[in-house]
C-alpha cells in the first residue's frame, strides 16, 4: 500500500539547474542571487524589502533585533505554535509573555491581549498558524492604542492574505523556507517590511552587525542565506501560486467529504494557504489513536503540536525570566490557556500537499471517515 505522507517537496530539474549554476560560478555565500530572490519575494507579496536569512527562526530572531526588541522587552505570543515563536523572543534577550488563541483558526485571540500588556511590552507577535492569517485589523488596533510594535510570525503563511493584504502588511514578516514549507530553499528564511528603518537594521543583524565591511554598528551574528539557497528559492517562487491553488483546491475537496472531523475554517476575506490541513478530532475521542489508525494504513496525518509553548521543558525551567505563567510542567492537562488546552488534546493535520493524486485525496477521504 503506497504511503501517502503529511509533506512532499517538490525539487525538480529546474531547482538542480539553478544549484549547478551557482557552483559553476564559485560565488556560493550571499550575493546576487540572495539579492534577486529578495526582491523577487517582496514583489510576490506586494511588500517593499525582502531580507533572506539562513532560516526562518533566525528570520524571527533578526527581526525582533531590528525592530529594537531587546533586554528584558515583553513580547506577546500566543501558546500554541512551533517553539520558534518563544525561543527567537528569548535569542533576542526579550520576554515572551503568552495568550490563548481563538478556536476556529488557532490563531492569537485578540481579546486576550489587553490584558497581557504590561509597561514592559515592546511588542506584539502573532502567529498565521497553519496558513491562516492570525485577525490583523483587530490586532492591529491594540498596537496603536498602546503604542506597540507588530512582528508577525509567517513561517507558514506563504501567499496568505486578508483581503488583498499579505503577511508583513502589518509589520516585519518572518517566513520559512524549511522542506516542508509551501515552498523550500532547504532551509532559509526571509523577513518581510514596509519598514526602511528595520529594513536597514536586519540588513546588518543578519552580517555580523556590519553597515559597512569590518565596521559593526550592531551587535549581530551570520544569519546570512547562501546563493545556494536562494537559488533553488527562485524557481520554487515562480511555482508558489499554482501550488498554492492546487492545496486549496485539495483543501476544499476533503472539507466537501470528511464527515467525522471538523474541517479547518477559512475565515470570510481571507486566503488560507493550507501549510498544514489541520482538523479536530470530536471531543473525548482519543485522537492519538485515530491519528495512529491512519499512520497504519498509510495515512500520513502528524500532531501539530501535541504541547503548549508554556508548557515546554525549556521554558518551564526559563519561566521567571520568559514570564510564562505555567508552573504545573509538561502536561497535556494544564489548566492554563484553556483554548490552547482543549486545541492541543484534538487538533491533528492530514496530507494536503501538491503532489496528492486525486486517488490520493479519495484515499484519505475513506480512511478519515473510518475513524
Amino acid at each position: 500500500m503506497k504511503n501517502i505522507s503529511i509533506a512532499a517537496p517538490i525539487i525538480g530539474e529546474e531547482e538542480k539547474a539553478a544549484v549547478m549554476r551557482v557552483l559553476d560560478s564559485g560565488m556560493l555565500v550571499q550575493g546576487e542571487e540572495v539579492k534577486g530572490f529578495e526582491q523577487e519575494f517582496a514583489s510576490y507579496s506586494n511588500i517593499k524589502h525582502g531580507i533572506a536569512t539562513s532560516n526562518g527562526t533566525t528570520a524571527l530572531t533578526t527581526a525582533l533585533m531590528a525592530s529594537g526588541v531587546g533586554l528584558g522587552d515583553e513580547v506577546i505570543i500566543p501558546s500554541f505554535s512551533f517553539v520558534a515563536t518563544a525561543t527567537a523572543v528569548l535569542s533576542a534577550r526579550a520576554v515572551p509573555v503568552f495568550v490563548d488563541i481563538e478556536p476556529d483558526t488557532f490563531c492569537m485571540d485578540p481579546d486576550a491581549i489587553e490584558e497581557a500588556i504590561t509597561d514592559k511590552t515592546k511588542a506584539i507577535m502573532p502567529v498565521h498558524l497553519y496558513g491562516h492569517l492570525a485577525n490583523m485589523d483587530a490586532i492591529a488596533a491594540i498596537a496603536e492604542k498602546h503604542g506597540l510594535a507588530i512582528l508577525e510570525d509567517a513561517a507558514q503563511a506563504h501567499g496568505a492574505k486578508m483581503g488583498d493584504k499579505f503577511a508583513g502588511s502589518w509589520g516585519p514578516a518572518s517566513f520559512s523556507f524549511y522542506p516542508s514549507k509551501n515552498m523550500t530553499t532547504g532551509e532559509g528564511g526571509m523577513i518581510l517590511t514596509n519598514d526602511d528603518h528595520v529594513d536597514e537594521q536586519a540588513r546588518m543583524v543578519r552580517n555580523h552587525g556590519m553597515s559597512t565591511q569590518y565596521f559593526h554598528e550592531v551587535v549581530g551574528f551570520n544569519f546570512r542565506m547562501t546563493n545556494l539557497m536562494a537559488a533553488i528559492g527562485r524557481v520554487q517562487l515562480n511555482s508558489l501560486a499554482e501550488w498554492t491553488q492546487k492545496r486549496i483546491h485539495n483543501a476544499g475537496y476533503l472539507s466537501e467529504r470528511l464527515e467525522s472531523v471538523r474541517v479547518p475554517i477559512v475565515k470570510d476575506g481571507y486566503q488560507h494557504v493550507f501549510h498544514q490541513y489541520t482538523v479536530l478530532a470530536p471531543e473525548g475521542a482519543d485522537r492519538d489513536a485515530m491519528v495512529k489508525q491512519l499512520n497504519d494504513n498509510g495515512i500520513g496525518a502528524r500532531v501539530y503540536y501535541p504541547l503548549p509553548i508554556h508548557c515546554q521543558p525549556v521554558i518551564r525551567e526559563m519561566r521567571e525570566a520568559s514570564g510564562a505563567v505555567c508552573t504545573c510542567g509538561p502536561t497535556l492537562d494544564c489548566p492554563h490557556f484553556p483554548v490552547t488546552n482543549a486545541m492541543t488534546h484534538r487538533v491533528f493535520s492530514l496530507p494536503v500537499h501538491p503532489q496528492l493524486s486525486q486517488e490520493d485525496l479519495e484515499r484519505v477521504v475513506d480512511e478519515v471517515n473510518k475513524l
